[in-house]
């Protein structure tokens, strides 16, 4: 008997979208069933033409990572969320899937089940923490268990030292291997509170 972790995340150049695969290896390594997904896209085409990194990821992903729905939501005993920063916020396009949960938080289908959270910024203090606040704010209306990082682990300190959640400052380019074993950390905690809530045994 293993878990169910999603992995729902919104990236527009492609360091979001590299944290979250990180995230889902390391729950996978922990001996969960994992979906990885992406909110769907909302900027225009004029609008992600304009920066040739975000027009290629767009084009690189759109085939290969399936787009998030609410039965993912649903199927999971798990959740992991990530985005990039917008003004210290999260993005519209997560946002926006957020927001279509109405209906499964009437149902309590979130409740009691852990989720953690993954982000980047332009810099390393361009409003991480307050973006991986802000979505540990819907888990708590959602009545789950915030299952952040802590320092519990040497990979967090490697990465730069965030008790919150794995944050990665997109100026110094595609995330260094240091934070993707951070995020990989982040979903084997994410995974392993997952099987101790359900009572299953932990190795």
């Amino acid at each position: 008997m293993s878990v169910k972790v999603a992995v729902v995340y919104y990236s527009a150049t492609g360091n979001v979208h590299q944290l979250a695969q990180a995230v889902a290896e390391g729950a996978e390594k922990a001996g969960a069933e994992v979906r990885l997904r992406r909110a769907p896209e909302l900027a225009p085409d004029a609008a992600i033409d304009g920066n040739p990194a975000w027009r290629a990821h767009v084009d690189a992903t759109s085939g290969e990572i399936e787009i998030a729905t609410l039965e993912d939501l649903e199927w999971a005993d798990a959740y992991a969320f990530g985005s990039p920063t917008r003004y210290g916020n999260i993005s519209a396009q997560l946002k926006q899937y957020i927001d279509t949960t109405g209906g499964l938080w009437q149902r309590g289908v979130f409740v009691d089940k852990p989720a953690t959270a993954f982000t980047s910024a332009h810099n390393v203090h361009g409003g991480n923490e307050s973006t991986l606040l802000a979505l540990y704010n819907t888990f708590h209306h959602w009545g789950s268990v915030i299952v952040s990082p802590g320092f519990t682990d040497p990979a967090v300190y490697a990465a730069g030292g965030n008790p919150y959640g794995t944050a990665h400052p997109g100026a110094n380019g595609a995330p260094e291997e240091n934070v993707l074993e951070a995020a990989r950390y982040q979903g084997r905690r994410l995974a392993t509170i997952a099987k101790r809530l359900k009572g299953i045994a932990v190795d």
